[in-house]
């Protein structure tokens, strides 16, 4: 299985998440992946400056990942020489009562990021065919229709300028169950554990079958799907962080001309 494969599998490709190995790093070991790391995230600086500037599209990444699973360390570390000012971060948790009068959409399409910013969601619109499917809270005909509502929206975004890349953050659940005792052992990390999470972990495996067909049906050419091996948190900080930039690349930005006649214009004493 080459890289590529391993992290971006075909568009509308049935995949099983136990032919991905979640402790995969190719050739590359830590001292050198960390390395190319940081300089990827200066080219990511002044892409995100670029994209800034120009203000003709937007980047949104999605992450997903089951508890533990490293979204808020991508963030912390993919992002942490970037500007700020350029950024919306959005966290989706259980929807409010005004959220649930409205489409399972509605409070997605809020947090968007608007053009020359890069927007990130920490979970996001896929709750609504992980969660709500194997905790039963809707019908099976109800989730299942989602996947098109979902293909739709995000044909619409990519219409619109949004660049999509979503990462599902591969950990296996002895990696899982490491980094829960961590957070137990380490008394500045108590605050991380939740006792709702032990419930979730026991659904592993129905789990990892509704993120297997939200992968396979929500893959597409313009929001792909990156199933990112992420036992070694280093291998994906710094495999997320060069497809960041790829994708930043692929877009050819440049900054907008200047006005007429900066060559002339004297600063004032």
């Amino acid at each position: 299985m080459t890289n590529e494969q391993i992290l971006r599998p075909q568009p509308k490709q049935k995949i099983s998440l136990a032919d991905f190995d979640p402790n995969y790093r190719g050739d590359w070991d830590k001292k050198s992946a960390r390395a190319a790391e940081k300089k990827l995230e200066l080219r990511l600086d002044a892409l995100q400056e670029m994209l800034y500037a120009q203000g003709k599209y937007a980047l949104l990444v999605v992450l997903q990942a089951m508890d533990a699973g490293g979204k808020d360390g991508t963030i912390k570390r993919v992002f942490k020489g970037a500007n700020p000012q350029g950024f919306k971060i959005a966290n989706f948790k259980a929807p409010t009562p005004l959220e649930l009068k409205h489409d399972f959409l509605w409070r997605i399409h809020q947090q968007v990021p608007p053009k020359g910013y890069i927007g990130i969601f920490n979970r996001s619109h896929y709750e609504d065919v992980l969660i709500v499917r194997v905790n039963q809270i809707v019908s099976e005909n109800v989730w299942r229709a989602r996947y098109d509502h979902i293909n739709n929206f995000e044909k619409q975004l990519a219409d619109s300028g949004v660049k999509i890349l979503k990462f599902y953050l591969h950990i296996s659940k002895d990696e899982q169950k490491e980094r829960f005792q961590e957070r137990l052992d380490i008394p500045e990390k108590n605050w991380k554990f939740s006792l709702g999470d032990l419930p979730v972990r026991e659904k592993w495996d129905d789990y990892m079958r509704a993120y297997e067909d939200a992968i396979s049906y929500c893959n597409t050419d313009y929001a792909p799907w990156h199933i990112v091996p992420a036992n070694r948190k280093w291998y994906r900080n710094y495999i997320i962080t060069k497809t960041i930039v790829d994708t930043l690349e692929s877009l050819n930005m440049k900054y907008p001309e200047p006005e007429e006649g900066l060559d002339k214009i004297v600063i004032p004493d």
